[in-house]
């Protein structure tokens, strides 16, 4: 390959110098998240490290192609200029699977949602990526139906909405081609002219595409001059060994700092408040502890059944699906130690020592079940194995209760109960935090032998209707001695008039700036499949058969024996909430 010097038309020393613009040319506050977003200075954000961009040369070593020797992508093109704005950074963002449910109902909505927000740099652009023949107006149709305008009545949405479907485009190709991204590299390089290019790409596809499409990114399409990222979604394997593998594949064409494993039930508000609510609050940190709190609970229900997903669900089961991520994540989350910063590394370091603390789980822990056909009045509802995408004779579970302990100093002996199912009685999912009963107690008589309903009760409700509320023992007004239970209640949608940002819209803003905390470090998801492969393993070398529950219903009978077992009641079935 032969090697010339030629002036590079992209290079300018007033352009590299010159601070980053944004809407209007003025720096602005995220409205949503009350915060800064971007510098109003260029910045470097390689593997998510802030460092100021040196001034470009104006000459570069150039291969006989014409392309920097540096560069990722090898065509013979000439780049032309972009009119989307003077900054000298672009964010494109590419998501990968574009015309599946998941971009066209989460993805794209948060994105336009920062977009609508003001939390996207002026520079930016957005892909769809997918073996769907389309036209971007095609895609801009596609997407505008899920797009909405719930967040702030009194700006023209519809204007903004038109603005954000300008700067979203499409490209059809094969997961597994590298001309294919060679030809979305062209394309993202004429919308990014000659700015520093930062690109995001968001896997939205099947967990077995993940690596060619990531080998072919990584080669074709990566950035050459600023940060390249990827979303990953879950499934990240089906037990430790799968996991183990998927992450070696990834990481011979990334680094672990470009890796975002994505769970979106960490980008909740509430699990965001968890930590909050706990280390600012000096009535909580020192009752957060065995010798204060009797058990923890972390309960997921939906009133649905698998409508038609039967065919992915039973590849996975409830387990994997629910239980290992999301309700794992949020317990480590709850039961760190203080970290020693909110730096991302900190809380990560903390959360997989909970993590490789807890006890193995045993099968007499853990109860399965699984929704049978049932009839309410003139309605029936269908059982998971009349799911035509559903194997006949299938004993995946949909439903799920375990019990997990920590064998550390601060929660040895203290039970945390894990509860997830479909086709349940309500949609709900929350953490539940029963604290030990009051020693000698001068108020027992009014309780009766029931001591239970003499314990106070933390409750997170993370969805639906947003919510954190203790429960206390109160007198009731008047002139005997009477008590009862009350909340003391802070209900979100009460107290703050602002729409609730969706997880997504989080997650994907952090994603963007190179904040991981919310993210799932590798030894972390480590950690948390080295708890569960055992038991999966067993449950399906012994093919357990999953309790039948009725459509409806709160599930297994098994699981309230589960909880006497441990001298606990679910919390959720008290009938008082």
């Amino acid at each position: 390959m032969g090697v010339q010097l030629r002036l590079n038309p992209c290079s300018s020393s007033s352009a590299a110098t010159s601070p980053s613009t944004f809407h209007n040319g003025t720096p602005y506050f995220c409205k949503k998240f009350n915060f800064l977003p971007f510098r109003t200075q260029p910045l470097n954000w390689v593997s998510g490290i802030y460092s100021r961009i040196q001034p470009r040369k104006h000459f570069e070593v150039f291969s006989s192609n014409g392309f920097p020797l540096n560069a990722v992508s090898v065509q013979d093109v000439q780049v032309p200029l972009t009119e989307l704005g003077s900054g000298d950074t672009t964010v494109s963002i590419t998501v990968i699977g574009a015309s599946g449910d998941l971009a066209k109902k989460k993805i794209f909505p948060a994105l336009f949602a920062l977009f609508y927000e003001d939390c996207l740099p002026e520079n930016f652009v957005v892909f769809g990526y997918s073996r769907t023949k389309l036209s971007d107006e095609e895609l801009r149709i596609m997407i505008s139906t899920t797009l909405t305008c719930r967040i702030d009545k009194r700006e023209n949405c519809d204007a903004k909405m038109e603005h954000f479907l300008e700067r979203c485009f499409y490209h059809s190709g094969q997961y597994n081609s590298e001309d294919d991204f060679a030809e979305l590299d062209y394309k993202l390089k004429e919308k990014e002219g000659c700015r520093v290019s930062n690109r995001l790409f968001y896997l939205s596809i099947p967990p077995n595409i993940f690596v060619d499409v990531v080998r072919c990114a990584s080669l074709k399409a990566s950035s050459t001059s600023g940060w390249t990222r990827v979303i990953v979604e879950k499934p990240f394997g089906r037990d430790l060994e799968s996991s183990s593998e998927l992450t070696r594949s990834l990481k011979k064409y990334l680094t672990e700092e470009q890796i975002f494993r994505i769970d979106h039930y960490l980008g909740k508000e509430l699990v965001e408040n968890l930590s909050v609510l706990r280390f600012s609050n000096l009535v909580f940190e020192p009752l957060w502890s065995r010798d204060y709190i009797r058990n923890v609970q972390f309960i997921f229900s939906e009133d649905f059944g698998t409508e038609g997903r039967g065919g992915y669900f039973d590849h996975y089961g409830i387990i994997r699906d629910i239980m290992q991520n999301h309700l794992l994540q949020i317990l480590a989350l709850f039961a760190m130690e203080t970290p020693v910063s909110l730096d991302a590394e900190d809380i990560r370091n903390e959360k997989v020592k909970v993590l490789r603390s807890m006890r193995p789980l045993q099968l007499e822990d853990v109860v399965l079940g699984q929704y049978k056909g049932h009839s309410k009045g003139a309605k029936s509802y269908p059982a998971y194995t009349d799911d035509p995408t559903v194997p006949n004779g299938s004993i995946t579970p949909t439903f799920s209760a375990a019990a997990l302990f920590i064998d550390n100093a601060r929660w040895d002996g203290v039970p945390f109960l894990m509860k997830a199912g479909k086709a349940l009685h309500t949609k709900r999912a929350e953490i539940r935090v029963q604290f030990r009963h009051v020693p000698g107690n001068l108020y027992k008589r009014n309780f009766g032998t029931d001591m239970d309903k003499a314990t106070n009760e933390l409750v997170l409700r993370l969805q639906p209707d947003e919510a954190i509320y203790l429960k206390i023992n109160n007198k009731v007004p008047g002139l005997g001695m009477r008590l009862d239970r009350s909340d003391l209640n802070l209900l979100y949608k009460a107290k703050y008039r602002g729409e609730i940002p969706d997880a997504y819209e989080r997650l994907l803003l952090d994603a963007i700036e190179g904040e991981r905390r919310l993210f799932i470090r590798s030894d972390e998801l480590d950690a948390a499949w080295a708890l569960f492969t055992p038991l999966l393993k067993e449950l399906e070398e012994k093919k357990i058969a999953p309790e039948l529950y009725p459509y409806g219903s709160r599930g297994p009978v098994g699981a309230h024996y589960l909880a006497a077992k441990h001298n606990v009641r679910w919390g959720d079935l008290s009938g008082d909430d």
